[in-house]
């Protein structure tokens, strides 16, 4: 698409937290510090982060999730109607839908619009999707006690709330928006997914709503990550179903361990929808080689526009602030590889 070339060298958003940040959020925790001085470090942390990706040469910048515990806390954080129950699925802090959700202000738009300001590199925001939200998040034995009738009805309320507020950003300055579900590609394996509150079609319908096209500037992209790991075989259908039932300009896919999956994701992808590879594993310490990731993107030019591409690592750094994949120096040499690989397949013209 016209615009992809803006947008060459990505990442998901989420990125290894400071130490002294971290050290802010504990003594805030423990009552030692007041709300001002965790936003004063955040505040400082957010710069930091946004000059550290420009001397990346990165052409997206993000807040790195610093303000914000994990991935989803965007929205559970800013939402009414939720509640932590105390227990963690999957390392995650479990929440459940108590009640109909309702925005109390915008989740993510007041401050993208600061980070924005610190920046002439394209602002980037990265939310939960509201069919993820809707699947790990609503409880059956809630139903009948105040809480939503079904994952279906959580999640179109929770898709209106995301709706308005990516017009929100768009609005302040940010121009890339990346919405996050890592259980889409279950449902696109020839095997059978594990079961979710949210059926596939109820999920597509839910993602559908959210993304829904409204009046957006050029150069703007609303993109959707719907796994972090493709299936070892994938139903090409299945695939195709969920990219055409979602408007979504950018799909950000699995890519870093050279499967047939990988490429068969790739290849069902329409040809009017950028793709962003994940090419390299934000799980693993050790630097891939240069030549074999290569490689790995011309296959992926023999089934897609590489002028229709765009590189990032294949997942965030830290899906919880206190929990990070890899080290800081870690860190940023998986994201100096993907600058490295973008200039390869590119050269500088972005």
């Amino acid at each position: 698409m016209a615009d992809t070339f803006n947008y060459r060298i990505d990442h998901h958003g989420s990125l290894v937290r400071p130490a002294g940040l971290l050290t802010a959020r504990e003594q805030y925790a423990r009552g030692e510090t007041g709300a001002d001085a965790l936003q004063e470090a955040e505040r400082a942390a957010v710069e930091e982060a946004v000059t550290f990706q420009r001397r990346l040469r990165t052409t997206v910048v993000t807040d790195g999730d610093f303000p914000r515990e994990d991935f989803r806390s965007a929205v559970l954080d800013r939402v009414s109607g939720f509640r932590r129950t105390g227990e963690e699925t999957d390392g995650l802090a479990r929440w459940v839908a108590e009640a109909p959700p309702k925005a109390d202000g915008p989740p993510m738009a007041d401050g993208a619009a600061r980070f924005a300001e610190l920046t002439v590199i394209a602002p980037k925001v990265s939310l939960p999707s509201p069919a993820y939200l809707a699947a790990t998040c609503f409880d059956p034995g809630l139903a009948g006690a105040g809480g939503p009738a079904s994952a279906r009805e959580l999640g179109e309320a929770l898709a209106e709330i995301i709706h308005r507020e990516i017009a929100l950003l768009v609005a302040r300055g940010v121009k890339l928006i990346q919405l996050n579900n890592p259980l889409l590609l279950a449902h696109t394996s020839t095997g059978a997914a594990a079961p979710t509150a949210l059926s596939f079609e109820d999920a597509l319908a839910v993602e559908a709503l959210a993304v829904a096209p409204g009046e957006r500037p050029e150069g703007v992209r609303v993109g959707i990550c719907p796994g972090w790991t493709a299936p070892e075989q994938v139903d090409r259908a299945a695939a195709a179903r969920l990219y055409t039932a979602v408007p979504a300009d950018r799909w950000v896919l699995p890519f870093d361990r050279g499967t047939a999956g990988e490429l068969d994701l790739l290849a069902a992808l329409p040809e009017d929808r950028d793709a962003c590879l994940g090419v390299v594993n934000p799980r693993v310490a050790a630097i891939e080689e240069l030549d074999t990731v290569l490689t790995r993107i011309d296959a992926a030019a023999e089934v897609k526009d590489l002028e229709d591409m765009a590189l990032s690592p294949s997942r965030g750094f830290a899906d919880t602030a206190g929990s990070p994949l890899l080290t800081m120096e870690e860190q940023r040499r998986k994201l100096v590889l993907v600058e490295t690989l973008a200039r390869y397949c590119w050269g500088n013209e972005f």
